[in-house]
Formats: C-alpha cells, structure tokens, sequence
C-alpha cells in the first residue's frame, strides 16, 4: 500500500482521497505501481487548480459577467465535489466559496453601478428633453435647429433605459422637435408668401421706374422716383434671387433717368452762366442812365434793357437774387423820380397847397394887426401870448410856402 498527505491506494489498487468528511473512493489503479497511480490522481488535481485559477483571474481581473461566472464556478464546484482527484479537495472547495462571495460582491457593485449608469442615464435624458421643450418655442430658426440636431446626437449617445422610461421620454423629445419643425414650416410658409406679395410689388415699382427713366420733367420724376423708394423698402423684401435682379433692374432706371438730368442739368447750367454774363452786361447800361437828368429818356432806355433782360432767360440760382437788386436799384430810382415829377405837376395838390397858404397867410396878418393894437395898449401879457401864437402860425406858413415852391419849380 502507498500513501501522501492527500490519499493513498491500497493492496487492490483502490485509490482515495482524504477529505474533512473522511476519505473517499477517487478511482482504481491496476496497470502500475501506487505511486504511479497517485502521481495520475494528483495531475487530476493539478488541472482542478490550474481551472480554478483561471476563472480566479477572469472574475478579478477581466469584465466576465456575474452570470457567466457563477455558471463556471458551479461547474468546477461539482467537479471539486465529486473529484476524481488526489489533493487538498477542502482547500479548493474554500477557494471556491471566497471566489462566490466575490462573484457575489462583483454582481451587487455592479447592479448598483447599472442603477448608478440608469439615474444618470435618465437625469441626462430628461435634461435633453427639458431643453428641447424650451427650444420647441424658439423663434431662433438656426440656431434652434442646430442646437436640436445636436441633442439628438447626444440622445444616441446615451444608453437606453428601461423600455417604458425610455419610450416616454423619447415621445416627449420627438414631440418637441416636431413642435419646433411645425414651426418653423409654418414661419417659412409666411415668409415665403410675404416675400411673393413683395416681389409682385417690387415689379409693379420696377415697371413704373424703368417707364419713367426717358422722362425729362426733372422735378416731378425726381419726386416720383424718391415716392418709389418709399414704397420699396415698405415692400419687404423678396426672395434673394428676385430681390437681386428687382433692385438692378430698380437702380438701373433710375441711374439713366438722373444721369440724363445731371447732362440736362449741366447744359442748363453752362447756358445760365452765359445768361448771367449778358445780363451783367445790360447792368452796367442800366446803371450808366444813374444820375437821372432826363426822366423820359431814362425811362425809355429803361424799358428796352427790361426787354432784353427777360429775352435773355434765367441766370444760376444764386447769383439771381444780386443781379435782380442791381436792377431794381434803378428800377427804383426811376419810379422815385416819376413820384417827385407828378408831386410838382399834380394840380388838385398844388390847389391844397394855395389854400392852405393863403388861409394860414390871413391867420398870420389877423394875429399881427391884434399883436400891434396890444403893444400900443402896453398889456404885456396879451403881447406874450400873441407873440407866442404868432410864431407857430408863422412856422407853419414857412412850411406851406415852401410846399407851394416845389410844385412851382
């Protein structure tokens, strides 16, 4: 019989196996010696600890799932159980048991990291959709839309949840981004119909401009063209294709419209200027007839320059209002000198003139002759007051005389 610290065989070949329970039958050896068949059982064992070892190594160092390690930790602990092995059996057995409870240990962390993975999970869903609700209200057409495109990506990046919570949330998400695209369809539907109203707008502008670009009633088109801006930039604006061309075509009728005042405007200009030179020319005539010493020859060489001054036509804007004073100067002149001839002429005036002399004439003569009585009298005090009287009468009749004398001269 042969034995070691773990079995022995006995005289018929009978090999055990020494256990905490006691021993028991692992097999039978008949084809050699009992060292060789205890060699064989304990190879046996050797394999039970080189495949308890291994799955040691995948539950602590790798992420084998809980399931797959406990369906591989139960196969090797029916085999230590009923091991046709010679070895320390109870040692691998307590192996085993350490090796379940942190198989054990491995699935509780991890069904708390998977609950831990879920409420984050779940907090960063509902934060996704919280912020999709608010943008399903957005008028910011981009930058609502880029911003929902990239939750979407964020969404797919995220693991799914339960199906129910993830079905809720995802409805809630989807909703809000249909809600936006409702939206903004509907805007762009309105925008579309505003900028067709403004484009059928815009060609009636541009029909009338371009009809009005061969006008030369410069003042009038120039306040209808300024009348057309007005109601274009009112019309909103067009889709940008049209909106390009309308403008073009808008631009381009007025640019030969004013270009063509500006030529008309500049011809105009060099002819007035020449205008002025004429008539700057007539001035110095007109002035030259200053002193008026023959009234009817100054009137006369006044009239033929008036007609030539209107035949010449208009001068520029500002050099008017100081050629038309120099004229008027003497314009006024003449007329001054026509007032004063028919004060001296006028025979109504020189009778009022007579009159008056002659009346004020017989107050002063009544006033000396009652002047000479009161000095003789030798009543100084009547003396003073007739003097006094007799001056002002006399005053006056100075003055009349001297009306009298002009209308004699």
């Amino acid at each position: 019989m042969s034995s070691d610290p773990w079995g022995r065989v006995d005289e018929q070949g009978t090999v055990y196996v020494r256990t905490a329970e006691g021993e028991r039958v692992v097999g039978s050896w008949q084809a050699g010696s009992p060292e060789e068949a205890l060699a064989y059982f304990e190879r046996k064992y050797e394999g039970l600890v080189a495949e308890i070892g291994l799955l040691e190594h995948r539950v602590r160092k790798t992420d084998l799932a809980a399931k797959d390690a406990q369906t591989a930790l139960d196969h090797l602990r029916a085999q230590v159980v009923e091991a046709h092995a010679v070895g320390d059996l109870d040692a691998l057995a307590k192996r085993l048991d350490t090796l379940s409870s942190e198989i054990e240990s491995r699935q509780v962390e991890r069904r708390a990291a998977r609950a831990k993975a879920q409420d984050e999970t779940r907090t960063a869903k509902e934060k996704l959709v919280a912020e999709a609700e608010q943008l399903a209200e957005s008028t910011q057409w981009r930058e609502a839309g880029d911003r929902l495109r990239a939750l979407v990506d964020i969404w797919k990046g995220l693991p799914r949840l339960d199906r129910k919570s993830d079905d809720e949330l995802w409805h809630r998400f989807s909703h809000a981004r249909s809600v936006f695209s409702k939206h903004r369809k509907a805007h762009f539907a309105t925008l579309d119909a505003e900028r067709d109203h403004a484009r059928e707008a815009k060609e009636k502008l541009v029909a009338e401009a371009e009809s009005l670009s061969s006008s030369t009633e410069w003042g009038d088109t120039a306040a209808r063209y300024r009348d057309l801006m007005t109601q274009w930039k009112a019309a909103g604006r067009a889709q940008r294709d049209a909106e390009e061309e309308l403008w073009a075509r808008f631009r381009g009728a007025q640019d030969v419209f004013f270009q063509a005042r500006s030529a008309a405007f500049s011809e105009r200009d060099a002819e007035q200027t020449e205008n002025q030179k004429l008539k700057e020319a007539l001035l110095v005539e007109a002035e030259a007839i200053l002193p008026i010493t023959d009234l009817k020859a100054a009137k006369a060489a006044l009239r033929d320059i008036s007609e030539r001054w209107e035949a010449i036509g208009h001068v520029p804007r500002d050099a008017r209002p100081r050629l038309d004073a120099r004229l008027n100067t003497v314009e006024r002149a003449i007329r001054e000198a026509e007032d004063a001839e028919w004060k001296r002429s006028n025979p109504e005036a020189k009778a009022r003139a007579a009159g008056m002399t002659g009346l004020l004439q017989s107050a002063v003569d009544k006033l000396q002759g009652e002047l000479d009585k009161a000095r003789a009298a030798g009543n100084a005090s009547k003396v003073a007051k007739l003097e006094a009287e007799l001056a002002g009468r006399q005053a006056l009749l100075d003055q009349a005389l001297k009306s009298l004398e002009e209308f004699s001269g």
